[in-house]
């Protein structure tokens, strides 16, 4: 099966007061760096929306993607990235630019979930301590019907990751600061 990234970097950053995207995006790449190398990632995309971003900085394997229409939600994110991608794409793995400390195995047990089941309708999401996280992961057949929330009102299979540690989630200076220090 081929399975390409989507990482979402469009959104404005309000909370965090300035581009946490250019922050934080080299760490969460840095994260799935092994999985592009040995081959679990076709390729990635970063969606590119409120903040420019530096597409000499992306490495091999990795593309930025423009979304004009980023601020109708992160479902229009992910539908610019889902679009990106090619025909013989057949599952994404979706990422958020704020979740630095991602682990990559957490993508290869919740692509593992996925082929295990085989149910490209069906979304697939690492749970911490039995709430929903990141990476989530979508067949091809459900990528038309993205809504505009993206995936929060999709009911995922949970795959426990408890063991891999939190992927993150920064919103403000605070969080980045809780999660260096």
């Amino acid at each position: 099966m081929t399975v390409a990234a989507v990482v979402l970097a469009a959104g404005a950053a309000s909370r965090f007061g300035a581009a946490k995207q250019q922050l934080l995006l080299p760490r969460v790449l840095e994260r799935i760096a092994p999985l592009l190398a040995d081959g679990t990632l076709a390729e990635a995309v970063v969606v590119e929306g409120a903040h420019a971003l530096d597409a000499a900085r992306l490495p091999a394997g990795v593309r930025l993607v423009p979304c004009p229409s980023w601020a109708s939600g992160p479902g229009a994110s992910l539908r610019c990235g889902l679009a990106a991608l090619g025909a013989e794409t057949q599952a994404a793995v979706v990422l958020l630019a704020d979740g630095p400390r991602l682990s990559a195995d957490a993508v290869r047990r919740v692509l593992a979930a996925r082929l295990q089941e085989d149910d490209e309708a069906r979304c697939y999401a690492a749970s911490y301590a039995g709430f929903r996280g990141h990476p989530l992961v979508i067949g091809r057949a459900a990528w038309a019907s993205i809504p505009d929330e993206g995936l929060r009102g999709v009911t995922p299979v949970l795959v426990p990751c408890d063991d891999l540690g939190d992927p993150g989630d920064v919103d403000t200076p605070a969080d980045l600061d809780a999660l260096d220090g």
